[in-house]
């Protein structure tokens, strides 16, 4: 049962995942709906393979149907919680950041307070290419087919 609730959550946050791209709204509509489309019908496959399985009746199928609703609604509310919690704190260090260039530009001379942000931008800059590089890092180094003996 944890697999059936674990492999829900990974299909679901997957679909979060894949609507996350940028596209036409029309396209994110029309990919959204054959996303949900497509997890339903494995959800359906999943229900009747487990009902085939595990000889479940449909009093039984019902009450796990039910069960997986539940777990996807509040799945989705921690989510939109979390969602919240982030954009709060997005916003707080947003005014912070803005609250830094003020008291800056206040004490530092106007050339001072130039280079200032010119060193920021490129150490923010050299950060973004370092964070890249240990993406990078992290990907398995030998991606060639196995040789054959």
């Amino acid at each position: 049962m944890k697999k059936l609730v674990l492999a829900i959550a990974f299909i679901g946050i997957g679909g979060l995942a894949m609507a996350q791209q940028t596209t036409a709204p029309q396209d994110k509509q029309v990919k959204r709906a054959e996303m949900q489309q497509k997890m339903q019908q494995k959800h359906q496959e999943h229900l009747d393979q487990m009902q085939k399985d595990l000889n479940l009746n449909q009093s039984q199928v019902a009450q796990i149907k039910a069960l997986h609703e539940k777990r996807k609604s509040e799945m989705k509310a921690d989510f939109d919680k979390s969602k919240e919690a982030r954009q709060a704190k997005m916003e707080d260090k947003k005014a912070k950041r803005a609250q830094m260039d003020a008291d800056m530009k206040k004490i530092l001379t106007p050339d001072q307070y130039d280079k200032w942000q010119a060193d920021r931008k490129a150490k923010m800059e050299q950060r973004r290419v370092a964070m890249k590089d240990r993406k990078m890092m992290k990907k398995p180094m030998n991606t060639a087919a196995p040789e054959a003996k």
